[in-house]
């Protein structure tokens, strides 16, 4: 009888499984293209035609540049030559410059319940004011007891139609009252200014 190892599947997936993850938005540079023929472009927009890979990447050395596979889904896969750094430096640029004028609109969210006393109407109006003129979005529900006869749930509606009517210069109703479950809900924007 021979020995037997016993390994256990945790310890198999450690061992054969410790590749690094591949990044899905680099490209693939130069030795890394291993297409059969690919469509090569010049720096200068110049195209040379499908070349094998070898031939691409024995151009691109003699013109100093680094074969960058831009499309790789293409038939033929598309190929240019460029400085890849600087190229990867103005991807990473324009990125960053996206993402300052990006704008993250918060949703907030106001509760209340259908008979609900005038001051703290009048405050929750205010804090409602102070979100939509930070220009965030707002949920106003409106919660309803357990067995809600439909006296409370016109109530409540009356509750949400004078709420939206004493935001109407910051904020619009983006859709119309909603009965879901227990909860009366609105959902107001910003005015566009």
């Amino acid at each position: 009888m021979g020995t037997h190892f016993f390994i256990p599947w945790r310890c198999f997936n450690i061992l054969y499984n410790n590749q690094k993850p591949v990044k899905k938005d680099t490209n693939l540079v130069n030795e890394e293209i291993r297409f059969k023929t690919v469509l090569v472009i010049g720096a200068d927009g110049f195209q040379f035609g499908e070349k094998t890979a070898a031939e691409a990447n024995r151009i691109a050395k003699e013109q100093g540049y680094d074969l960058v596979c831009v499309a790789p889904g293409a038939k033929p896969p598309v190929c240019k030559l460029m400085d890849y750094s600087k190229f990867r430096y103005e991807q990473q640029r324009k990125a960053r410059e996206a993402k300052k004028h990006q704008k993250v609109v918060e949703l907030k969210e106001i509760r209340m319940t259908a008979v609900i006393d005038t001051h703290d109407f009048e405050t929750k109006l205010k804090n409602a004011h102070k979100f939509l003129s930070k220009e965030n979005k707002l949920k106003v529900s409106v919660r309803l007891p357990y067995r809600a006869n439909s006296a409370l749930i016109e109530q409540g509606k009356n509750v949400l139609t004078r709420f939206a009517e004493g935001l109407t210069e910051v904020g619009e109703l983006e859709n119309k009252i909603s009965h879901d479950g227990r909860f009366l809900s609105m959902l107001l924007t910003p005015v566009k200014k």
